[in-house]
């Protein structure tokens, strides 16, 4: 009669799934298309939760999961499975895409409150008028651009950042934060424009 222990079945659904996630991780890696779609489809659901969690904004989630994905792609060769799992390093993202994204909420939340006070009749008095003109219509065409352009516009504006640095904390590639900055000031000096154009009419 054999009296070893039968081995036990218990191990095998963990150790087939890390075998399953090195796999995609090679993919990914190796830029494997498939192996993307696999893991967008594996961690997607996760990682719009923690940001929904977060966030408390559905669209904003929205975002935050296709900037995690976007991210993990253009960042592949900067994964290393002896660092961690394939699923931490992407929870790291998306932990860090949702910082960035309650960063840029307080500042449209900043730029707001600046533009209130800058209104105000004690502000209107210091001010030069066509000062406080030119800073309301900015704000305003500011708040009516896109936000994919808001964003690397007031990144630029208000943080100082160069193209190449939004691009590194966004993860959107150099040549859209480009096309996003020069398509934003257009239609920044269009606004403008037109508030200069209406306000001689007067």
């Amino acid at each position: 009669m054999n009296t070893h222990p039968r081995p036990t079945t218990t191990l095998v659904p963990p150790v087939e799934e890390t075998r399953h996630e090195e796999e995609l991780a090679r993919g990914l890696v190796g830029a494997d298309e498939e192996a993307f779609a696999a893991i967008y489809r594996r961690w997607g659901s996760l990682v719009h939760t923690m940001a929904t969690r977060s966030l408390g904004d559905t669209h904003e989630a929205e975002d935050v999961t296709q900037q995690v994905f976007i991210g993990a792609w253009r960042g592949r060769h900067g994964f290393r499975p002896e660092r961690g799992a394939l699923g931490a390093w992407l929870v790291g993202i998306t932990r860090r895409k949702i910082v960035d994204a309650l960063a840029a909420r307080g500042r449209r939340l900043a730029l707001a409150e600046s533009a209130s006070r800058d209104a105000t009749p004690a502000r209107l008095v210091q001010q030069a008028p066509d000062e406080v003109l030119d800073r309301i219509l900015l704000v305003e065409a500011l708040s009516r651009l896109p936000h994919a352009q808001r964003e690397v516009l007031c990144m630029a504006f208000y943080e100082d950042l160069t193209q190449v640095q939004i691009s590194e904390r966004t993860g959107v590639p150099l040549g859209t934060v480009k096309s996003h900055t020069r398509r934003g000031l257009h239609r920044l000096r269009t606004a403008v424009d037109q508030g200069d154009a209406h306000g001689t009419d007067i």
